[in-house]
């Protein structure tokens, strides 16, 4: 996989996706709650923020929000993360969001036999109107214009959002496979943004027609059942002990036989005991090579959202800083472990830190 040099573009990675306004509502549910905690966070922009707040890279999204407060208050909280909005557009407020609004994402952490619930509230975003022909991909990933980047990232949330994004994220990819930029995309099938739209059916379109522009295909076991069509023949819903891995590799076997195209197929694997206990680890196909994730049985949780997304950042970084598959998919799975032992939807953690879970370091008190 021939990455370009980071002295030759501007960024290391560039998202494409929607950023939402979070509200938490901490220990207590939505429902009841009357005070909420807020955070920034979307599945394609999270991977952005680990890669630049963890990893010290140089990441932009790509985003539209609409110009009110909130807006400006999602504007601030991503501010604080370090990604460039060099490519963040401005939608006009018409007073009540009419024709645009930007969205909100309600998450319960969830405790014990009581799974995470996610409430989100996004239909008619902004981002979500984007169209074909609006944005200049080629001024983004040409280094001669000022532009480029390594990778490029984006997923099956942004491709839910509308009719049109789909073409857009096909207009990103191609763009960035002209200029000799890494195409990475994040499955992430969500049934709520695709139940009112076509279900299953739909999403399999949708991602199959893309995924022959993909270098690096993510997902859970669900994702790649629900949004490619590709079964897992392990019963994981009543899985107790640790992970088999040889369902997957066999499910993997036959996607990287349908697209030959994926230079990097990886999976996350999670067996959930309850809200808070989960097995964790993930597993990397490259070069015709598996390669096994450490394993961390009985991980606790505190926070499960923006697992998945921190896995892909500490994968992406393996291969941007050249230390190879297993060293890449060990230290995707350290950090959406240690992702998930903080609220919100984004790292909280440094690269020490991952370094050290990677190594099999246990929580004894650092002093």
């Amino acid at each position: 996989m021939h990455i370009p040099s980071a002295q030759s573009v501007r960024f290391d990675l560039i998202s494409l996706g929607e950023v939402m306004l979070r509200l938490d509502p901490g220990i207590t549910r939505i429902h009841t709650t009357r005070s909420f905690s807020v955070w920034e966070g979307g599945g394609e922009y999270n991977v952005a923020r680990g890669l630049r707040r963890c990893f010290d890279q140089r990441t932009a999204i790509v985003t539209a929000l609409v110009d009110n407060p909130v807006g400006r208050l999602i504007e601030d909280l991503m501010l604080q993360g370090g990604v460039a909005l060099d490519h963040l557009r401005w939608v006009p407020d018409d007073g009540v969001g009419r024709t645009a609004r930007n969205g909100l994402n309600f998450t319960e952490r969830g405790f014990g036999v009581r799974a995470a619930l996610g409430c989100s509230d996004r239909g008619h975003t902004a981002v979500s109107q984007l169209e074909p022909g609006q944005i200049d991909w080629d001024a983004i990933f040409d280094p001669a214009r000022g532009g480029g980047a390594r990778w490029f990232h984006t997923g099956g949330i942004f491709a839910a959002l509308s009719p049109t994004t789909p073409l857009v994220a096909e207009e990103a990819m191609r763009a960035a496979r002209r200029h000799g930029t890494i195409v990475s995309y994040d499955l992430n099938y969500r049934d709520s943004l695709w139940k009112s739209i076509g279900g299953r059916t739909r999403a399999q379109q949708v991602n199959r027609a893309l995924a022959p522009l993909v270098d690096v295909m993510l997902g859970n076991e669900e994702d790649f059942s629900a949004a490619l069509g590709f079964a897992i023949a392990a019963d994981l819903d009543h899985q107790q002990d640790a992970l088999d891995t040889s369902a997957f590799r066999t499910m993997i076997e036959q996607v990287v036989a349908a697209y030959p195209n994926f230079q990097v197929v990886a999976t996350t694997l999670r067996n959930a005991r309850t809200a808070t206990i989960n097995d964790w680890s993930a597993i990397a196909w490259h070069q015709d090579h598996f390669h096994n994730a450490i394993s961390l049985p009985g991980l606790e949780i505190l926070d499960r959202v923006g697992g998945g997304d921190s896995f892909a950042s500490g994968l992406i970084y393996g291969f941007l800083v050249d230390k190879g598959a297993q060293w890449a998919v060990d230290c995707g799975c350290a950090h959406g472990a240690l992702a998930m032992t903080t609220p919100g939807d984004t790292t909280m953690v440094t690269r020490r830190e991952v370094e050290r879970v990677m190594r099999g370091g246990s929580a004894r008190v650092q002093r």
